[in-house]
């Protein structure tokens, strides 16, 4: 309670000391608050100028690979031109189904395989370029298994060993033909007419499109069934599979 003093009210010195607590507090707070405030403008601006400099390297790299494909496309026209080559098989001209496949290349994951054929006949060229392309594919991922297992166990192997891996690699590359067969997108096939040992054939290429993780797939399932071939595949299959996942897996 108030004392009085002459009359008048004097303040207690607990109620002295609560104003005075009470008058400091909202100061100390908005000085708190200020520096907070300036601390979160800080960080704001920290973080646009970082984003804006990765939109800023993003979009200088999209416009370089835009700039590398233009010039590449170009050049394949050019080349597919000069060298009487036609497309087969299409309404499109040779120049926007190269386009097209141009642009399909540029979502992530997927890659260009080609299949090539000799033939008299333009229809019984048709399979000769899947299995082309399927054929060099397959020896193309196990010659990056036969690396590995060479380079892991140099001169460890023994002449048995080695015959058996020799049975493993033949067992997957026709394994592997099979499975990512079923992946692959036709893209274009062109031909041109050609002369071979004095009978006029037909030259073909037929570009493909593969999707990265389909063919990691396709690759992991070839080597499911070609290890049940060998029992030593069968004791590498973990270890080759490792191999698969870092030089194919998502790529």
């Amino acid at each position: 309670m108030p004392l009085l003093l002459d009359g008048k009210k004097v303040k207690s010195k607990n109620q002295t000391i609560s104003n005075t607590f009470n008058t400091e507090e909202p100061m100390g707070y908005n000085r708190r608050f200020s520096i907070m405030k300036k601390m979160i403008i800080c960080l704001l601006v920290i973080c646009f100028g970082a984003s804006l400099t990765v939109n800023a390297q993003s979009s200088t790299l999209a416009k370089q690979k835009a700039k590398q494909a233009k010039k590449e496309y170009k050049q394949k026209v050019k080349e597919y031109t000069k060298g009487g080559w036609q497309i087969l098989g299409s309404s499109k001209t040779l120049e926007m189904a190269l386009l097209d496949h141009y642009e399909a290349l540029e979502k992530e994951g997927v890659s260009e395989i080609t299949g090539y054929a000799t033939s008299g006949s333009k229809n019984i060229a048709q399979d000769k370029l899947t299995m082309s392309a399927c054929r060099d594919y397959a020896q193309m991922v196990s010659g990056v298994i036969r690396g590995k297992i060479t380079e892991d166990m140099g001169s460890d192997i023994s002449t048995a060993e080695l015959n058996e891996f020799e049975h493993f690699y033949s067992a997957y590359e026709n394994k592997l033909q099979t499975e990512i067969k079923g992946v692959l997108k036709p893209s274009f096939t062109i031909f041109r007419q050609t002369t071979a040992a004095g009978k006029k054939v037909f030259e073909f290429q037929r570009l493909f499109l593969l999707d990265a993780k389909s063919a990691h797939n396709a690759q992991l399932e070839a080597l499911s069934q070609a290890a049940k071939e060998t029992a030593l595949a069968q004791i590498k299959a973990e270890q080759i599979s490792k191999y698969l996942d870092e030089a194919f897996s998502e790529k």
